[in-house]
């Protein structure tokens, strides 16, 4: 694993959330990035400090994501309101278009 911190970081909020057993299909199969938010976001953190874990997992190398969304690629974060630094959700953009969060699925490379 190239970031061992970011992938303990997502399996402990997925194991936290939804239990052992969905964690471990989330993790083999996918999970999207709206879900894994949404566990993340759950938990008794900072909502800076679950940005950063998500967007360190992103960004490891330990998650294959689909679709592929090439090597060119942002994070843009939706915000709660104007002027609010609460993330409440996130989409990736590439040169070629935006995807949602519910389009982005994640698995733990093996």
């Amino acid at each position: 694993m190239k970031d061992p911190e970011a992938v303990a970081a997502i399996v402990s909020a997925l194991r936290e959330t939804h239990g052992d057993n969905v964690a471990r299909a989330f993790l083999a199969d996918g999970v999207t990035l709206a879900a894994l938010v949404d566990a993340v976001f759950s938990l008794p953190i900072r909502n800076s400090v679950a940005v950063r874990a998500i967007a360190r997992a992103l960004e490891s190398g330990d998650f294959v994501i689909s679709p592929d969304i090439g090597p060119l690629w942002h994070v843009k974060y939706v915000y709660s309101h104007p002027s609010s630094m609460t993330v409440v959700d996130m989409v990736v953009l590439t040169p070629e278009r935006t995807f949602a969060s519910t389009e982005i699925s994640l698995r733990l490379r093996v």
